[in-house]
């Protein structure tokens, strides 16, 4: 976990916009990163991850509401959403962060469990998060739903098999349920980022070894950061509501194609 660098949020005030978002993946990069952007700017917005403390100290910093949820656990997803809506009556916007890749085993090595980990995480966690909510974004009238994929939705790669198919399967959802949803003017963003340094992804990926995380971005002088992707999070969901920026595909310059990256001398 990084070191604590923010200060604990004081303003009790009523929030600007009266805006409501629901996030996940909110105890670590790009969904810590993206509650702490819409706190900004005045959302009310729900911190939704496993790790409670991780919430409890993010909403005390920010004044986000802490939602420890399960998110491939139904039960815990429809609690999540009695809540929201007992608390606040109506969602403006969902924004799907979670997700997560394991392991860079070839095809022909590849592990049942890490491979169902990565489905259950990336698209059952989704849909059951964007179908529970559905109701409600509708009858907002203006509902927005981002779910944050990855430049690994667009093209496989070796060793990233398992990663690519749960992601590619997580943009064909999110393309279905756009062309579902237009009639009901429910928005439906898709956010692919490419190199990301964030705390625990790569080190996660990688069975926890932080020296081969570290050579993921070994050499890559500015890779995008938490804070990056969520600002194009942000600005997706706070754009006038007839804007829909559909597929965002964001890269660090660096990263000119997923098979090309450059690197400085080390």
């Amino acid at each position: 976990m990084t070191q604590n660098t923010h200060p604990t949020y004081k303003d009790p005030k009523p929030l600007g916009n009266g805006k409501v978002a629901v996030v996940t993946g909110a105890s670590t990069g790009i969904g810590e990163a993206t509650v702490r952007r819409l706190r900004e700017s005045g959302w009310t917005v729900y911190a939704v991850a496993r790790r409670a403390e991780r919430l409890e100290e993010l909403a005390r910093e920010t004044g986000a509401s802490a939602a420890p949820t399960d998110i491939t656990d139904q039960a815990q997803v429809d609690a999540l959403r009695d809540r929201v809506l007992g608390e606040q009556g109506t969602v403006d916007a969902i924004l799907n962060i979670s997700g997560g890749a394991r392991g860079t085993d070839t095809v022909a090595d590849a592990k049942d469990e890490d491979w169902q980990w990565m489905y259950d995480v990336n698209v059952m966690g989704t849909l059951r998060v964007v179908r529970a909510f559905l109701p409600t974004l509708r009858a907002n009238g203006e509902g927005t739903v981002l779910n944050l994929t990855s430049i690994a939705a667009q093209r496989a790669y070796e060793g990233g098999a398992g990663y690519n198919a749960a992601k590619y399967a997580e943009r064909a959802m999110t393309e279905a349920l756009r062309l579902e949803e237009a009639e009901h003017n429910v928005r439906v963003v898709e956010v692919a980022p490419g190199l990301v340094h964030t705390p625990e992804f790569s080190l996660m990926r990688l069975g926890g070894d932080q020296a081969a995380a570290d050579k993921i971005y070994a050499g890559v002088e500015k890779p995008l950061s938490g804070q990056d992707v969520a600002e194009v999070c942000a600005f997706a969901v706070e754009l006038p509501h007839h804007v829909d920026l559909d597929t965002i595909t964001v890269k660090p310059v660096a990263q000119a194609a997923p098979h090309k990256m450059i690197r400085t001398n080390n």
